[in-house]
C-alpha cells in the first residue's frame, strides 16, 4: 500500500470520469432461462462437492451420447506415450505448484493479492513473498493522532513492518501470530544480501527481504526509488536496513543489479506461479497522476524484465505463469469479494496493524503497522481482488473435427496444447516462438476454419521511453494444423508510455456474418478502441470507438443475425457497442442498463443475442443477462445464478457455467437441478470452456503448477464434469 508519510497516503481513490467454505447450503428451486441454453434457475450457494464421474450413456442420448461418453472415459485413461511428443497425457497426481509474489513494500500482498495468497497457503503450496524495499516511508510507526509526537526512525518502522508481516503469515499458515521463524542471510546475485525468514512450522513458507530504498511518496518524483532507478536519474539505489535484521552491512544496486537479484531469486525458488503487481496501472485523467503508487509499477516492470531473463538464462527449470493484480484504483472499482473473504482477509491486516498492541514480537519497534491500525482495511482494498490481466476465457477452443486448442502464457511465450479429434492423444505445452508476451490471450476462428491468437507484448530497451506494450496476433497455418505464423503488430493506440503508461488491455476479438475480423482494446482514456481486417487482408487504423470510464478488458460476441457486440464494464454499469447490420461500422456507444457489477464480464453468441456473465458486488453470485439488437442495444432477462461466492470471470458453454468460488478452488454449474460443484484445482487467471461438437462441452484451467487441466462433459440434462486430466508431464524442478 501506500508508504509514503501520511500527507502522500491517498485519500479513497476518485471514481474516474463519465480456507474453503464448509458443505452443506441449500439450493433454491430453480426458476425459467437457464444460463441461456434451456433454463436459467436461481440456484442459492451450495458448497457441496460431489463425486464426479463418466457419464453413463443413456437411451435417449443416441450415438453422440455414446462417442461422447468414450471421450469421456478416455479422459480418465492413461493413455499411451505419443511418439510425437514427450508431453502426452499423464495420469500422475499434480505437482502442487510452487508460488512465488514479489510486491513493492510490506502489505501490498496482504491488500492486494489477497485472498489469493490464503488460499495458496492453506490449500498446503509453497509459498515465497520478496519484498523489494524496506517500506521505511517517513519512519514513524504511528497513526495520524500520534504521528507529530512521535520520533522519526525509518529502521525501525522497517522492523515493525516486518514483524507485522511475520505475524500475519504465521496466523494464516498456523492460526499462531507468534509461530517461529528462522531468520538467515544469503548473498544476492546482485552483490548485495537478503534476509530469508522460513516458518519453523511451516518451512515451505518464506520471506524474502530485499530492503532498498522505497519512495515515500505515490507519485511525486523522487530520485532515490525505483522509478528513479528505471528511469536513470540515478545509478544506483540504496538500502535501508530493518532495525533487528540479521543483514549487517548496506549496499546499493545498479538497475540491472536489481533485475539480476531477481533472477537470483526466480532461480532459487523455481517457481510455477509468479504474482506480481501491476507494470501499466495507467492515470487518472483530470491530474496524470498515476492510479497506483509509483514503486509498485516500477517494481512490477523490474520484475518484468527479471523473468524474461530467467526465462532466457536457465533453461533447465519448471515452466512458469504470471499473475498480475490491481493495486490501488481496487477501491474505485465495485467491491469483488463477498462478506465473508472479506472478513477473513481484514482478519489478517487487523494482525499486520497490530491493532491490540501487546508486545508478542518482543521487538522494541513493535509488533506491526501502525500507519495501518488507524484503517486496517485501507479504501476499501479488503473488500476487493482484482487481476490486471489474464482475465479473457476464450483460450480454449474447439475445431471442425472436435479437436482441442489451448493457448496460455508460460515462460513469457504463448503455449500450445492441442488434442487431435475427440477422442486423440494431447501434446504440448509447445512454445510458439517469441518473447515478452503478456498474460491474456483471446482465440478467433477465422472464416476459413484456421484458428487466429491475439494477444499484447512488451518490449524494453534501453532507454524508459523504449518500454513499449502492442497488439500482436497470429494465425494458423492450415485448419488442423499444430503451425502458426509469426507473431504480427497492430501496433497500439496509445501515444506513449509517458501519457498512459501503456495502459491497454488484452485484446478482445470477434468474426461478423461476413468473416470480417476486428480487435478492441481498452485504452487509458479508459475508452474504446478497434481495428477491422480488410478484405485485401490488410487492417483499417486504430478508430476511436469512445465510451467512458471503461475498466478491465473488453468482451464481444456476434449475434445470431451475424451482428458484432462489444461490452466492457464501468464502475456503474455495463456499456455496449452494436453492428447495426454485419459488415458495418460498429454503432456508437450504448448505456445497456444492466446494474453495477465487479470485473470482469463474459460474453457468448447464443439465443439469438449475446449473453453476457458478470458477478454481483459484495457477493460473488454469478448474474445474466440476454442483449440484443434488433431495435438497438437491449438487455433482457436479468437473472441471478447464485454460486459459491468467489470473484473473477466466470466461463460458460452449453450447460455448464465456472469460475473462482471462495476457497480459491474452481466451482462448476453443471446443470439444472445440480448443485453447484467445488473441484479440487487452484487456478492461474480464468477458466475456459467451448463446445466441442454439439454435444459435448470441454473445460479448461491452467493450475498454480503452471500445468494444464481439461474436463469435459455431455452437453445433456443431468450431466456430471468428467475426471480432471492432467496435460503433459509434471512441471517439476529437474
Amino acid at each position: 500500500m501506500s508508504d509514503g508519510p501520511p500527507s502522500s497516503r491517498p485519500a479513497a481513490a476518485p471514481a474516474p470520469d463519465p480456507a474453503p467454505t464448509a458443505p452443506g447450503a441449500p439450493r433454491e428451486a430453480a426458476a425459467t432461462v437457464r444460463h441461456g441454453h434451456h433454463h436459467v434457475g436461481h440456484p442459492r450457494a451450495r458448497a457441496v462437492v460431489k463425486a464426479v464421474a463418466v457419464l453413463a450413456a443413456t437411451a435417449a442420448g443416441g450415438m453422440l451420447i455414446l462417442r461422447g461418453n468414450e471421450a469421456l472415459t478416455a479422459l480418465d485413461t492413461p493413455a499411451a506415450a505419443d511418439p510425437r511428443s514427450s508431453a502426452s497425457a499423464s495420469p500422475d497426481a499434480p505437482d502442487p505448484g510452487r508460488v512465488l509474489q514479489i510486491v513493492a513494500h510490506p502489505d501490498d500482498d496482504l491488500y492486494f493479492m489477497n485472498p489469493d495468497l490464503g488460499y495458496s497457503i492453506a490449500a498446503g503450496h509453497p509459498v515465497t513473498s520478496v519484498y523489494l524495499t524496506s517500506g521505511e516511508a517517513d519512519g514513524v510507526n504511528a497513526g495520524s493522532g500520534r504521528a507529530a509526537s512521535t520520533r522519526p526512525d525509518k529502521p525501525a518502522y522497517a522492523e515493525a513492518r516486518q514483524n507485522g508481516i511475520r505475524a500475519a503469515y504465521a496466523k494464516m499458515a498456523t492460526g499462531d501470530r507468534s509461530s517461529a521463524w528462522k531468520r538467515t542471510v544469503i548473498p544476492t546475485k546482485g552483490g548485495g544480501h537478503a534476509e530469508v525468514d522460513v516458518l519453523v512450522a511451516r518451512p515451505q513458507i518464506n520471506l524474502v527481504w530485499l530492503q532498498m530504498r522505497e519512495a515515500g511518496n505515490v507519485y511525486q518524483d523522487v530520485p532515490d526509488s525505483l522509478h528513479g532507478l528505471w528511469d536513470g536519474k540515478v545509478p544506483r539505489l540504496e538500502s535501508v536496513l530493518a532495525s533487528g535484521s540479521p543483514v549487517r552491512h548496506g549496499f546499493a544496486y545498479t538497475r540491472e543489479q536489481v533485475v539480476q537479484t531477481i533472477v537470483g531469486i526466480l532461480e532459487r525458488y523455481r517457481p510455477t506461479t509468479i504474482r506480481t503487481q501491476d507494470p501499466t496501472p495507467g492515470r487518472f485523467h483530470d491530474s496524470k497522476r498515476y492510479t497506483d503508487h509509483q514503486d509498485h509499477l516500477y517494481g512490477a516492470r523490474f520484475v518484468q524484465m527479471a523473468t524474461e531473463a530467467y526465462a532466457e538464462q536457465f533453461k533447465e527449470r519448471p515452466h512458469f505463469a504470471v499473475q498480475n493484480y490491481v493495486g490501488y484504483f481496487n477501491g474505485s472499482l465495485p467491491r469483488a469479494l463477498g462478506p465473508g473473504e472479506a472478513k477473513e482477509k481484514l482478519d489478517i491486516l487487523d494482525t499486520y496493524a497490530w491493532l491490540d498492541k501487546e508486545n508478542h514480537c518482543g521487538s522494541e519497534a513493535g509488533c506491526g503497522d501502525l500507519k495501518v491500525a488507524e484503517h486496517p482495511s485501507g479504501n476499501g482494498w479488503t473488500q476487493s481482488i482484482n487481476y490486471a490481466r489474464g482475465t479473457g476465457t476464450t483460450w480454449l477452443t474447439s475445431d471442425a473435427e472436435h479437436g482441442l486448442w489451448a493457448f496460455k502464457v508460460l515462460d513469457g511465450q504463448v503455449a500450445l496444447w492441442h488434442r487431435n479429434g475427440l477422442i486423440g492423444r494431447w501434446t504440448g505445452p509447445t512454445l510458439l516462438p517469441g518473447t515478452g508476451m503478456d498474460q491474456g490471450i483471446s482465440t478467433v476462428t477465422l472464416k476459413d476454419g484456421r484458428i487466429a491468437a491475439f494477444g499484447t507484448r512488451t518490449s524494453f530497451g534501453d532507454r524508459p521511453a523504449d518500454y513499449r506494450r502492442e497488439v500482436v496476433y497470429t494465425v494458423q497455418e492450415a485448419p488442423g494444423s499444430e503451425g502458426f505464423g509469426p507473431w504480427q503488430s497492430l501496433g497500439t493506440p496509445e501515444t506513449s508510455d509517458a501519457d498512459w503508461t501503456s495502459d491497454i488491455s488484452a485484446p478482445a476479438v470477434s468474426v461478423d456474418g461476413t468473416g470480417a475480423l476486428a480487435v478492441y482494446v481498452r485504452d487509458g482514456a479508459s475508452t474504446l478502441r478497434g481495428r477491422v481486417r480488410r478484405p485485401d487482408g490488410g487492417w483499417g487504423p486504430w478508430e476511436a470507438h469512445g465510451g467512458a470510464d471503461l475498466h478491465g478488458t473488453p468482451v464481444t460476441g456476434t449475434d445470431g443475425a451475424g451482428r458484432r457486440m462489444v461490452f466492457a464494464a464501468t464502475t456503474k454499469s455495463v456499456t455496449g457497442w452494436v453492428q447495426p447490420e454485419p459488415g458495418a461500422p460498429l454503432g456508437p456507444a450504448t448505456p445497456t442498463g444492466l446494474p453495477e457489477t465487479t470485473l470482469p464480464i463474459t460474453a457468448e453468441g447464443r439465443e439469438g443475442g449475446v449473453r453476457v456473465w458478470f458477478r454481483k458486488p459484495g457477493s460473488g453470485n454469478v448474474r445474466t443477462a440476454l442483449m440484443t439488437g434488433d431495435e438497438g442495444l437491449k438487455a433482457t432477462g436479468l437473472t441471478d445464478l447464485g454460486g459459491l461466492q468467489g470473484f473473477g470471470s466466470v466461463t460458460a458453454s452449453g450447460h455448464v457455467l465456472a469460475g473462482r468460488s471462495a476457497g480459491g478452488l474452481l466451482g462448476a454449474d453443471v446443470g439444472e437441478g445440480q448443485p453447484w460443484q467445488r473441484s479440487p484445482l487452484m487456478f492461474v487467471g480464468a477458466p475456459s470452456s467451448t463446445m466441442t461438437g454439439k454435444n459435448m462441452v470441454s473445460l479448461a484451467v491452467v493450475g498454480l503448477d503452471a500445468r494444464l487441466y481439461v474436463t469435459s462433459s455431455a452437453d445433456e440434462p443431468d450431466a456430471y464434469l468428467a475426471p480432471w486430466q492432467p496435460v503433459g508431464p509434471r512441471n517439476t524442478a529437474p
